[in-house]
């Protein structure tokens, strides 16, 4: 038996820009707190990040950098390591991605999970290769009861200068 949902145009009008208004004020909310972070304003950084982040880290131990500024272990006017993103951009609804790279021995990959202006996950992938796929069921005007499924990349590492560098790479899936 197969199921069939439909929307109305002016309601999927609607959510295109309920969507596209979310990427935004996400992608704002991390540009922000980099901001934040630069300036050494402690203060915006605590209002940004939720209390209880979950917080997840693949690379070489001793790269923890971000985790030890969050956690005010290394004050970013003192930080061994700044970050300072080449590219910032909101895929997948809550997800905002950071790329940066210092020459050709840093490069990380930051995935931030935003949920009503506030952080609530953060990845971290040192020198490591990311590539980000949607493994959601499609939907949209008609979705059959047969669970159509579609994997998507959105988003992919692109440093330039780095594209000779062998590193490890991993898939997120979201």
């Amino acid at each position: 038996m197969a199921t069939e949902i439909s929307m109305s145009p002016k309601a999927a009008e609607f959510d295109d820009h309920d969507d596209e208004l979310e990427l935004i004020q996400n992608k704002a909310t991390v540009e922000k707190l980099y901001e934040a972070l630069s300036r050494g304003e402690a203060e915006t950084v605590a209002k940004l990040i939720a209390g209880d982040l979950e917080y997840w880290f693949h690379g070489p131990p001793r790269c923890h950098h971000m985790m030890r500024v969050l956690t005010g272990e290394s004050p970013t006017h003192s930080a061994p390591f700044r970050f300072e993103p080449r590219s910032v951009t909101a895929v997948g609804g809550a997800c905002v991605i950071a790329e940066g790279w210092e020459g050709a021995k840093a490069y990380w990959v930051h995935v931030w999970t935003v949920k009503d202006d506030v952080i609530t996950q953060f990845r971290e992938y040192f020198n490591t290769w990311l590539t980000v796929r949607d493994l959601r069921p499609s939907t949209g005007w008609e979705v059959s009861g047969g669970g159509h499924h579609r994997s998507l990349t959105l988003w992919q590492s692109m440093p330039r200068d780095l594209f000779r560098r062998s590193l490890p790479g991993l898939l997120l899936a979201i």
